[in-house]
């Protein structure tokens, strides 16, 4: 059985438990890259462990200062209700129970001027995070490499002109997944890659036909 060595040792961290302080505001920093635009609210939906234990292992601060940024070895992750102050940004925190989740899992809502971004997600272990649902799509994603997401609509040759824009530019794909409502609807597609996407590819992208968003993230 391969381990890897954050699972044995754990990351570099402020807190006192590496799912709980450590990779908390890892899962809500890459949520909110994945959100991708300002929020004046956010709010934390726990479940499980996260639910029971939060306020004893610090992981409402922890959670709180990813959404703002901040790293999971910052020494300001136990200021982050103050920081959020200054910054005018509201937040919640609130119990509620997932079905077939890790026992360290989140639903994070973004509240933005025109919408709702919800991301669910789930500290594994180590500082490790997993992604498993944006906006309802059901998904992976481990946020080890760069990933281009894609909101688009479900028809043929979409992926396929996306795909060729990234090959144009020696981007590799390392990992793809595409999660969909119903056949012909909307589609959500994450592109794992081996290099981060730059501007000038997302505005080749975000010109094709029927792709409706396209961002990029490089986690850290």
């Amino acid at each position: 059985m391969q381990v890897s060595i954050f699972e044995a040792l754990g990351p570099i961290m402020i807190g006192p438990s590496s799912s709980h302080t450590a990779g908390a505001a890892r899962l809500a920093r890459i949520a909110a890259q994945i959100a991708g635009r300002p929020f004046s609210r956010v709010s934390f939906g726990l479940h499980g462990s996260f639910a029971k234990t939060y306020r004893g292992h610090g992981t409402d601060k922890a959670l709180l200062a990813g959404a703002l940024g901040l790293m999971e070895d910052d020494e300001r992750l136990s200021e982050a209700f103050h920081l959020a102050k200054e910054r005018n940004l509201r937040y919640d925190f609130y119990e509620l129970f997932l079905e077939h989740v890790h026992e360290n899992t989140v639903k994070i809502t973004f509240y933005h001027d025109d919408g709702v971004s919800e991301i669910i997600g789930s500290s594994i272990g180590g500082g490790q995070v997993v992604i498993t649902e944006i906006d309802g799509f059901a998904l992976e994603y481990h946020a080890q490499s760069a990933a281009l997401l894609l909101t688009q609509r479900d028809k043929k040759g979409v992926i396929s002109k996306v795909t060729g824009i990234l090959a144009e530019h020696d981007i590799n794909i390392g990992v793809m997944k595409v999660s969909r409502r119903a056949r012909g609807d909307i589609a959500y597609c994450i592109l794992e890659v081996d290099t981060p996407v730059s501007d000038a590819i997302l505005t080749a992208i975000r010109a094709c036909d029927d792709v409706l968003q396209a961002r990029a993230i490089n986690p850290v």
